[in-house]
């Protein structure tokens, strides 16, 4: 529980940040995901927002652009998808809707709607190519991240909405549906950080094959070497949320420096 309670105060924090500076004339965070600025100083920038706004062809300034090379540089490197699990707060939500799943018994196989995995990376393609067709930044205009953070961080009611819509979603119609199938911003940092150096690693001589880390990971299909090998997992679709970690009783699994030598 220890990294579940950390990774809450961090995805807490930076709204709060972000609400305190936009309603009270704090510089310590003005803006919101997509464009923010911290102490006034350093500008960050979504850079999937970035790339398909230069797909449509729209102007950028210099500013926005070291943005979200920065941002980009920071979630490369950090730890695969640490966007999703430490920063995202959907997340928030699509973590509530599978504790009320568990909390209600439901068959966690059961579901209404049948998606591949790579269904987000089909997403991906199609915002950037259409971005560029249609000269819009697709994603961004109909972006649930975008309504759910600019919604909190505004404070508009009618978040709420939205947030239900989500919830249910992931509940009764696809389980971790939104971030685990259609989630394209999701499938960018993957992409992203496949050689992100922060990696979850397993040591074999001390797991008993319990599977808790398999239960309660969601994206399971990233620890393919529990069990059977020591090594970090490589798949960087893994969010970090370290969820494996919480639940290992033998200190099987922890964050470590990803060794790419050994890897080659």
């Amino acid at each position: 529980m220890k990294i579940l309670l950390f990774r809450r105060l961090t995805q807490i924090l930076i709204l709060v940040a972000f609400i305190v500076s936009n309603h009270y004339g704090l510089k310590l965070l003005l803006g919101d995901l997509s464009a923010s600025s911290l102490f006034g100083a350093i500008t960050f920038a979504d850079p999937f927002a970035l790339l398909q706004l230069i797909l449509a062809g729209a102007s950028v300034g210099m500013s926005v652009i070291i943005g979200a090379v920065i941002v980009a540089i920071l979630y490369a490197v950090i730890a695969p998808r640490a966007f999703c699990a430490w920063v995202c707060p959907v997340n928030l939500f699509t973590d509530m809707a599978a504790k009320l799943r568990e909390k209600l018994g439901f068959n966690k196989d059961a579901k209404l709607l049948n998606l591949p995995k790579n269904t987000r990376y089909y997403l991906l393609l199609a915002i950037l190519v259409f971005s560029a067709l249609l000269s819009l930044p697709v994603f961004e205009s109909v972006s649930f991240v975008g309504v759910v953070q600019r919604g909190i961080i505004y404070l508009d009611i009618f978040v709420l909405a939205a947030i239900f819509v989500i919830i249910v979603f992931d509940m009764f119609v696809l389980p971790r549906g939104i971030c685990g199938y259609i989630c394209p911003l999701g499938a960018f940092y993957a992409l992203l950080s496949k050689f992100s150096l922060i990696r979850i690693s397993h040591d074999l001589s001390k797991c008993n094959k319990c599977a808790k880390c398999l239960k309660a990971c969601p994206e399971p299909q990233v620890l393919s070497m529990v069990g059977h090998k020591s090594g970090f997992v490589t798949n960087s679709e893994c969010i970090s949320c370290g969820r494996c970690i919480d639940v290992c009783n033998d200190d099987a699994m922890k964050f470590s420096i990803r060794n790419l030598k050994e890897e080659r």
